[in-house]
This record gives structure tokens, sequence and C-alpha cells, in this order.
């Protein structure tokens, strides 16, 4: 079972000094945080299934721990939502809370892949302010505080971390192809017809929350996902891409918004662009 987590009952508002004054210490959580999740990889492997059919581990469970008493330890008074927890939670949540996925990428976890990540958003009526999407066994950080920038963190055991600061490219930058994150373990037939109206885009299949980073960071252009996902699983990213200059929108093109009610927390769709111009 998860360890304990704060009730989602009360809201504390930060401004935006408050909200940057925390990065470097989510920073550390996330960091131990995979350590956990790495430490349960190098021994025998539980795989257990949630109710909904999706698969669950104890480096799943260890991750949230790390990152439920960090949080509580951090910000007392800012409630927070684990995936890991959802189940006790009513979906209307305060002004101000944590949005977490302790592991996402399960999928790829179990199946012995490097891209599975960890993701904390910092949620503010309803709109992630900050975000962390951690990426442990490839020593990647990408981290961003809405309105003041964003940047890529390479750590490895014994050295210094590095830190670099990132921004989106303009879509199909110099007449370049469109690059287009694909999901590994979720294809599904409106995102590949998507993709495909676009003349010459070049698809690039990852897992998790990678794909966000890799928009942040300038790597990819686009990442659509015409169907239904969590909102644990998008929040961090989309924190990341609009601190490093792009959007996060939904299929018609408006703002999505957290812990509004919605059943199962559950996004319909939601299409993110490195190029804040661009349109649906």
């Amino acid at each position: 079972m998860s360890a304990p987590h704060h009730p989602i009952t009360s809201s504390t508002v930060l401004d935006a000094d408050a909200a940057v004054a925390l990065l470097e210490p989510l920073t550390a959580l996330v960091v131990e945080a995979g350590e956990a999740i790495l430490a349960v990889r190098s021994g025998t492997l539980a795989i257990e299934e949630k109710p909904d059919g999706s698969p669950v581990t104890q480096a799943d469970l260890a991750a949230d721990r790390v990152l439920s008493d960090g949080l509580a330890r951090l910000a007392p008074n800012i409630p927070t939502l684990s995936e890991e927890c959802v189940g006790d939670v009513r979906p209307l949540l305060p002004d101000t809370f944590f949005l977490v996925d302790p592991l996402d990428g399960t999928k790829e976890f179990i199946a012995g892949r490097d891209e599975f990540t960890v993701n904390v958003a910092l949620i503010a009526n309803g709109t992630p302010i900050l975000g962390i999407v951690g990426a442990p066994a490839l020593g990647l950080i990408w981290r961003g505080a809405v309105g003041h920038g964003a940047a890529r963190v390479s750590y490895g055991p014994g050295q210094p971390a590095a830190v670099e600061p990132i921004h989106t490219r303009p879509l199909a930058a110099a007449g370049a192809p469109w690059v287009a994150a694909v999901s590994r373990s979720h294809p599904d037939a409106r995102t590949d017809a998507f993709i495909a109206a676009r003349p010459g885009a070049v698809r690039q299949v990852l897992g998790s929350a990678l794909k966000f980073g890799r928009i942040a960071d300038g790597s990819v252009d686009i990442y659509p996902r015409l169907s239904p996902t969590s909102e644990w699983d998008v929040a961090a990213g989309h924190a990341v891409i609009v601190a490093a200059g792009g959007k996060v929108t939904d299929a018609r093109g408006q703002p999505l918004r957290y812990g509004t009610g919605r059943h199962g927390f559950i996004l319909p769709d939601f299409i993110a662009f490195g190029d804040p111009a661009a349109t649906p």
C-alpha cells in the first residue's frame, strides 16, 4: 500500500517567487524518488494490477512514499494528488496543489527500458505553474517555472549536476520536417491521422513524459495525444514546455485545466507544441 498523503482539503496561494524557490528542493526530491525506483529495478520486480487494469510495481509505491513524505515536509500547507492515492480524493481540488505521477511509464519500466519518468507539477487555479520531469535511468531532469524559464539538468553518481537553459524551437525550423513525438505504449488512430496530415512529419517514438522534455529542449516539435490520458501524466510536462516557450492545449486549441472536477481526472486529448504560434 502507498504511504498516506496529507488530505486534499486546504489551499495555499503562492506568489511567483515562492513557487520558484521550490524548484531546487523539488528537483532534489525527484532525484531521490528516482533513486528509489532504480533500487527496486536492481532486484526482483513484483507486478500487480490496479482496478483499471494498469500495472503497478513496488517501484511506483517506493517513489510515491518518497514524494509524499518530501512534499509534506517541504510545503505542508499545499495538498498533493498522486496517481497512487487517487481513489481517496474528490475530483474538485483546491486552488493550489501538487499533482504527481511517481513513475510515469510503468510499462516501459517493466519492459526493462529506460524511458520512464518521475513527474511533479504545482497547479495554481487549474494551471500548471511549475513542473519537473525526471528520467532517473538517463540521468536527466527537465524543469521549469512558467515565466522564469526552463532548464535541463544532467547528473550522475559522483558528478556535479550540469544545468543548461533550454528553449523550444520554431516549428519546422529552417524548413526541416516536423518531428512528432508518439507514444510507444499508447498508439491511437486519431493521433496517427493528425500526424499523417502534416506532410513530411517524422515520428519519434518515446515512452512516458520524455516526450514533453524533448519538446522543451528543442529536439521535437509537437506531441499530439488525441485519446484520453490522466492529468498527472501531462501536468509536469505542460509546465516545463510553457516555461521553455511552447504551449499545450486541447485538440481545439483551448487551454487545459487541471483539478476542475473531471471524472477520473481524465484529459480527453491534448497537443503540446514547441512553437507557441502553431495551431491544431
